[in-house]
């Protein structure tokens, strides 16, 4: 058998024959009977293949097979396999829990007050006849074994207890506290009033001492004592802003919040309120005078009107009031003069938050009447420091305004006018005298 191919692909396949007598016949097969051979040794291959697959994987599966079975034959060393553990006792000064001791089964340990388990809390039983875990005991627990004694202080065992002995300058159960050597700045120690005996017990054969509330312990161990705590002091050191709105006092074992003269104690037991001497009837004025409350304080008035002059004249209709006289007919100067002149009195706290309105000024028409169609307002005298500004906070109304704190205790005054004009023609001018009197507190 021969195979040819040709530069186009041409396949052929040709046989020799020999025929008997006669001469050798090759004969040659086409590309379609090629093809077919071809395909047909492709199938041989593939099923040849398949068929070794398979008998591989057969023998592969009767080999697990086999490998199973030896594994599960009993072995010698296996056929006296214990079904149980040894016996375990309870550890001293402890107790055991559980008395089977059969594979699986578990025991458990614990120990008497005043001793500590060492080892393991709980054992299994296991298929080799052991026991896991590692053998329990119960150990005698130690008062000093946590160090419970600070600062360098010595341990010493008791019955269930301990007592700590302090090096100098600690004191405490525990050498916790620091015995002052000089006193803290917060600690009233001059006098005798603002000391205690400290309250002492016997606890579990130690003594322990305390103080009560608004005391410190101070001194020794041996030598305690119980001093005072300056709270006053206390929260001023700690910036902690004012305990009390004016003044705090110490006392024994606590304090309290005072306020200056004429001023009472809010119930808040820290902030203070003005007392109101004239509504509470406890000032002295005389008779024809009158009383203004100020803060922590009173004063008596009896405000005059203006000195005749000319022919301007006044009355007084109020305590708080005068009101001019009629004027002649041809009098320029008395129908320029004020028509009214009131008298006002303003309590005010030192350093008011400016600015701060203090007063302000209207007219009034009588019913039936036409009032001005225009108001002016200013300042007329008393304000040469520059404190006060007048100004209109509507088309009927004036406001004076204080523009600069004032700090107390001081006083002060400021005339203010408001003019009244009718067709720009002036008819009348009111004149109003404010007194300020600032407390020397901001309260």
């Amino acid at each position: 058998m021969m195979l040819l191919f040709g530069r186009r692909c041409l396949l052929l396949l040709c046989l020799t024959v020999v025929q008997s007598g006669h001469a050798a016949v090759q004969t040659c097969m086409d590309k379609h009977q090629v093809v077919s051979v071809l395909r047909q040794m492709e199938k041989f291959l593939k099923g040849q293949e398949m068929r070794f697959t398979e008998g591989l994987r057969i023998m592969k599966s009767k080999l697990a097979t086999l490998q199973n079975s030896v594994s599960k034959l009993p072995q010698a060393d296996q056929s006296d396999a214990p079904t149980t553990c040894p016996a375990l006792e309870a550890p001293a000064h402890g107790t055991k829990f559980g008395s089977k001791y059969f594979v699986g089964h578990e025991v458990h340990f614990t120990c008497s007050l005043g001793h500590q388990l060492v080892g393991s809390a709980s054992r299994v039983c296991q298929d080799n006849g052991t026991w896991t875990g590692v053998s329990a005991t119960c150990k005698d627990i130690s008062e000093c074994a946590s160090n419970p004694c600070q600062n360098g202080g010595t341990c010493t065992e008791g019955v269930n207890q301990y007592k700590c002995t302090c090096p100098q300058n600690w004191s405490g159960s525990h050498c916790q506290h620091q015995t002052q050597t000089a006193p803290p700045e917060w600690s009233v120690m001059n006098d005798p009033a603002f000391s205690r005996t400290p309250r002492c017990a016997q606890v579990n054969q130690a003594q322990h001492c305390s103080c009560d509330a608004g005391f410190h312990m101070s001194g020794t161990s041996d030598n305690s004592i119980c001093q005072d705590v300056n709270e006053c002091e206390v929260y001023r050191l700690d910036q902690g802003g004012k305990l009390c709105v004016h003044e705090c006092v110490n006392v024994p074992g606590s304090y309290h919040c005072s306020c200056p003269s004429g001023y009472k104690l809010l119930h808040d037991g820290r902030s203070c309120e003005d007392v109101d001497e004239c509504l509470s009837q406890q000032h002295n004025c005389s008779q024809g005078t009158t009383c203004i409350n100020t803060g922590g304080a009173f004063h008596c008035v009896n405000p005059e009107c203006p000195r005749s002059h000319g022919n301007v004249s006044y009355v007084k209709t109020s305590p708080f009031q005068c009101e001019r006289n009629p004027c002649p007919m041809n009098s320029r100067s008395c129908h320029l003069a004020p028509k009214t002149m009131s008298f006002h009195y303003l309590s005010l706290p030192s350093n008011l938050k400016t600015p701060a309105t203090l007063f302000r000024m209207a007219t009034a028409t009588a019913p039936g009447r036409t009032g001005p169609d225009s108001l002016r307002f200013g300042i007329v005298g008393g304000n040469s420091r520059g404190i006060f500004v007048m100004q209109r906070s509507d088309r009927q109304t004036g406001e004076l305004i204080l523009v600069q704190q004032l700090r107390g205790p001081q006083e002060t005054s400021v005339d203010v006018d408001m003019s009244e004009y009718s067709d720009r023609t002036f008819q009348a001018k009111h004149v109003a005298r404010v007194h300020v009197m600032v407390s020397p507190y901001n309260f």
